[in-house]
């Protein structure tokens, strides 16, 4: 390729400003703009929300955000035990043994795979894309953006439910609070959403406390039961004894436990959002060139300290709940109903400690949504705007975080901040995400031709298919409501998508020699000739000439150069523009590659006009066929209506007339 020597902006004269407000009114709304903006990046930037490299701190230590992704992981602490005992029984231990092995022998080095893959946040999302490419790999891309989302504002609209659920169980202050779930849960979304505006720094040390004293309280709550079985060794006796008795058959007994895993899947919850906050991992005594690194080792060491403590807690709880609470108790209505382990802090500790620990449990339980909302403010910038289907403004944080709280706060409506109801929902995308994931690391050993690592990952991506599938059949209320999410995203993203069809959408213009040659070669207004790209013989430059000189009688001695845009990825929405010089039998043609014709050739223009300080003439043809037809290609595959696409983009791009290349059509 020849060398580039100039390289152009396509942003342009603008010296027809819109009206001014009055003085008080643009003073609010310009702090009210940067309020909401302050982390917006440049828009040629690459993303990244407030987990961006782009931010200004230099990261946190590993432990402080295994916190922030823990509170969703660890919470699961306050339901899990009673979740486990009234799906499995006197089981309970047992199909939690089962979780522990998936969770330590499968999930973990699938997402230790990913975290190395994938050091910017990405997650598993990014390992699919790079396997597809144009819009199969765009469509994709949002349908398992719909199943993210749906995880993710589940897990905080169901965690606000359950933690204002606990408060209301509590039998110190139940009594005050009287039948005000939904205004207990409106209230716990609301203070989530003001934590997170007031800055993210403040979330991840808000996180740390409460991990903190959460695991402690679990520890003592665990600690106190397992002295209550020492000291009275005829329960495990009449657990094992009872056990046997019901499940003579071992084989029998593990069958049954395959069955119940896909009912107690929800402690795997935690990993996605473990890979996601990656960019949060860093240190000021680090270069940039070793952040990476550091990064990758930080999160591994995430993931497996957090799955390693969470697998002993959940044993050691599923064991002791198992033995120590009535089984009536876990059935709905029961006191130990979704709040094992609280249960078991007041019968063993009293309520002053039960207290403190249900006070932990609400507050994890609330909290939990920070580490779901810090995943939508990661993964939503890294998307969408890229693809051209949501906003620039959607790139920084506050504002997503004000919708993101609208939408949880419309699920919550909708739901009546029902725990249950919104049960299957939440299993659905947590585990379509892991078996994605399993799925994305299969394919990448595959690819990379590792027979062993392929079969290892094969057989894990067969028991979260397995697990995911059977979970749809026992809930498939999940599956409609993660179709509805992904409804949603699609259908927002092809209208956006549409929307910002006339934006300028090239980011520069680069011209080789040849082509600067061309443009210097005459101090006369240029007329730009668009060429099909697909037929270089001078016999058919010289007819689409004469045919141009008849319709806009050009004169004789008027410079010509035709102009050819090739279409590579229509799916793509913006890109820079390289623009080859080339001479084919005596004409001369400037040609280069984009996603779109006409935005493509607005932006040449443009920069034509900087370069030669002459506003150039562009002589294109009206498309044949329906308008409706020709805006339809035009989105999805960049070509269709150029003519009144190229006229549209330089109106809005320049709004001074006599600064604005003028479109011929014919």
């Amino acid at each position: 390729m020849p060398a580039l020597l100039h390289k152009i902006s396509t942003r342009s004269h603008n010296s027809d400003p819109e009206p001014t407000p009055h003085p008080l009114i643009q003073h609010a709304q310009t702090r009210a703009s940067r309020w909401l903006m302050h982390d917006s990046p440049e828009l040629t930037a690459e993303i990244q929300g407030p987990h961006g490299r782009n931010n200004t701190h230099h990261g946190h230590p590993w432990w402080k955000v295994m916190c922030l992704s823990g509170v969703d992981y660890f919470s699961t602490l306050g339901y899990q035990p009673a979740l486990a005992a009234l799906a499995a029984g006197l089981l309970a231990p047992l199909a939690t043994l089962i979780l522990v092995a998936v969770t330590l022998l499968a999930a973990l080095p699938i997402y230790r795979r990913i975290a190395q893959e994938s050091p910017r946040g990405a997650g598993s999302i990014h390992l699919l894309e790079c396997l597809l490419s144009k819009w199969n790999a765009k469509i994709f891309v949002l349908i398992l953006l719909g199943f993210t989302i749906t995880d993710f504002v589940i897990t905080i609209t169901l965690s606000a439910a359950d933690a204002a659920a606990h408060l209301e169980a509590n039998p110190l202050v139940a009594p005050a609070l009287g039948d005000h779930h939904m205004v207990l849960t409106l209230g716990l979304l609301a203070l989530l959403t003001a934590v997170f505006l007031r800055g993210f720094n403040e979330t991840i040390n808000v996180a740390v406390v409460l991990v903190a004293i959460f695991i402690l309280l679990n520890l003592l709550v665990i600690g106190a039961s397992f002295i209550e079985i020492l000291h009275t060794p005829h329960i495990t006796g009449n657990w094992w004894y009872a056990l046997t008795a019901q499940n003579g058959n071992p084989w029998l007994a593990l069958a049954l436990v395959v069955l119940i895993f896909p009912k107690i899947a929800l402690g795997l919850s935690g990993f996605e959002t473990g890979v996601v906050v990656m960019p949060q991992i860093g240190s000021k005594k680090c270069s940039e060139t070793d952040q990476g690194d550091l990064r990758i080792r930080g999160a591994k060491k995430l993931l497996t300290t957090a799955a390693l403590t969470m697998s002993v807690l959940l044993i050691c709880s599923s064991f002791a709940t198992t033995l120590l609470i009535p089984q009536e108790e876990f059935k709905e209505g029961g006191d130990a109903n979704g709040r094992a382990l609280a249960y078991l802090a007041h019968d063993l500790l009293g309520e002053g400690w039960g207290t403190a620990y249900d006070i932990s449990t609400i507050l994890i339980l609330w909290f939990a949504g920070a580490s779901a909302m810090a995943g939508l403010l990661n993964l939503v910038p890294r998307y969408l705007p890229r693809y051209g289907m949501a906003p620039e403004w959607t790139r920084a944080s506050r504002p997503l975080v004000l919708v993101f709280s609208a939408v949880c706060v419309f699920v919550t409506l909708i739901f009546d901040a029902d725990v249950e109801a919104q049960g299957g929902a939440y299993a659905t995308g947590v585990l379509v995400l892991m078996t994605s994931a399993a799925v994305a690391v299969t394919l990448s050993a595959k690819k990379r031709r590792q027979r062993a690592t392929f079969l290892y990952y094969l057989s894990a991506t067969i028991i979260f298919g397995y697990t995911t599938i059977a979970n749809i059949f026992e809930r498939p209320d999940g599956l409609r409501i993660s179709l509805f999410f992904i409804g949603g995203v699609v259908s927002l993203s092809l209208l956006s998508r549409a929307l910002r069809s006339y934006e300028l959408r090239i980011d520069s213009v680069n011209f080789d020699q040849s082509a600067l040659a061309i443009l210097a070669c005459s101090s006369k207004p240029l007329h730009l000739i668009a060429h099909l790209p697909d037929n270089f013989n001078a016999a058919d430059y010289g007819e689409k000439l004469s045919r141009e000189r008849w319709a806009h009688n050009l004169e004789a001695d008027a410079r010509i150069i035709f102009v050819e845009i090739a279409v590579e990825d229509p799916s793509n929405f913006s890109s820079e523009l390289v623009v080859h010089g080339l001479d084919e039998g005596g004409y001369q043609v400037l040609s280069a590659s984009g996603s779109s014709v006409a935005n493509s050739i607005a932006a040449l223009s443009l920069a034509v006009r900087d370069i030669t300080g002459q506003v150039p003439h562009i002589y294109l043809d009206w498309a044949a066929g329906s308008p409706l037809k020709n805006y339809i290609a035009f989105v999805l595959f960049g070509q269709g209506q150029i003519a009144s696409t190229v006229h549209e983009v330089l109106r809005r791009a320049e709004k001074t007339l006599q600064y604005r290349p003028v479109v011929h059509v014919s």
